[in-house]
């Protein structure tokens, strides 16, 4: 009865992410189709994606409270996280069904792909800490997928806007952050800023506030750097086969020979090899911050040890 309870709750869930990718996708394919109206000035959001849906009413309001930003605006990043999250749901779904003891192909190769996670992330940060595996594996395949998605053309990649990559690195702070003072208290983790002397108290505390927002610039300049060099290029391939073919009479002269197949090779690094190593280098990272923050039981203080066996227990 249980089982079937449950079974339901996550068939409704699939569902309504399934109607919301579809509506997502509509829209997305509709968009300049969409009527605005002429006094409608605020197109373009402080991120940079145009703003798709949004409360008028709410809207008006924030306008003079503009931290609150009631009007909480659906933007091109916001969909595109919908597609990348309902797309990642879809395939755990499908890799998952019908898992038997005797593995067949697929099944093999996605416990070599889960192992292969495990054992990077215990060699990483310690056997201690395989419980991050999830987030870990979450965080890597949001990233390359993310990144990945743009080459539809249809849906931009979610890793050009900087609020995505900032989001992620502020998650992951927080997890250091907690961790830290679990582990070791949080008279002893204010106190590490003060260390190795009470002179290094500011850099130490820069260092600090700095780590997230590297962690969020690093993936997104690369990303967002390898879009606008791929342009860039393929504008001057354009203009370069005109120079060469334009002087051919007709429609021949006006097709942009240099344009074909030259993109594909850049888009094969910069879409595919970058955003895999952006990844992979984030994921790596990550694991880096929290695994320092999760030492071995042995280095915890031992009262801090004893409280969370006690807790535990």
């Amino acid at each position: 009865m249980k089982k079937k309870k449950n079974l339901l709750g996550l068939s409704i869930f699939l569902a309504l992410l399934l109607i919301i990718g579809v509506l997502s996708a509509l829209v997305l394919v509709f968009y300049d189709y969409i009527p605005v109206s002429d006094d409608d000035g605020a197109l373009i959001s402080p991120e940079g994606s145009r703003i798709i849906l949004g409360i008028p009413a709410l809207q008006e309001i924030s306008k003079n409270i503009p931290l609150l930003e009631l009007g909480n605006p659906i933007t091109q990043t916001t969909l595109s996280i919908l597609a990348v999250t309902l797309l990642l749901i879809i395939l755990a779904a499908l890799l998952t069904k019908n898992l038997s003891k005797r593995p067949g192909k697929v099944q093999v190769v996605l416990e070599k792909l889960i192992s292969m996670l495990y054992g990077l992330v215990e060699d990483t940060m310690g056997k201690h800490n395989v419980k991050f595996a999830p987030y870990i594996g979450t965080l890597f395949l949001s990233s390359i997928v993310g990144t990945l998605i743009g080459m539809t053309q249809i849906i931009p990649s979610v890793t050009k806007d900087l609020s995505v990559t900032l989001a992620w690195a502020l998650v992951t702070t927080a997890l250091v952050w907690y961790n830290n003072i679990k582990n070791f208290g949080f008279k002893a983790w204010l106190k590490g800023f003060t260390e190795p002397i009470v002179v290094m108290t500011p850099m130490n505390i820069v260092s600090e506030i700095a780590q997230p927002i590297s962690l969020a610039f690093r993936h997104f300049g690369n990303v967002a750097g390898g879009g606008v060099l791929t342009a860039l290029i393929y504008s001057a391939l354009a203009g370069l086969s005109g120079l060469i073919f334009g002087w051919i009479p007709g429609f021949i002269g006006t097709i942009p020979f240099f344009q074909v197949g030259i993109p594909a090779f850049l888009s094969i690094y910069f879409d595919l090899f970058s955003g895999f190593v952006q990844a992979l280098v984030f994921s790596l990272l990550t694991m880096v911050y929290v695994g320092g923050a999760c030492p071995p039981p042995e280095e915890i203080p031992e009262e801090r040890r004893a409280k969370l066996e006690k807790k535990a227990n």
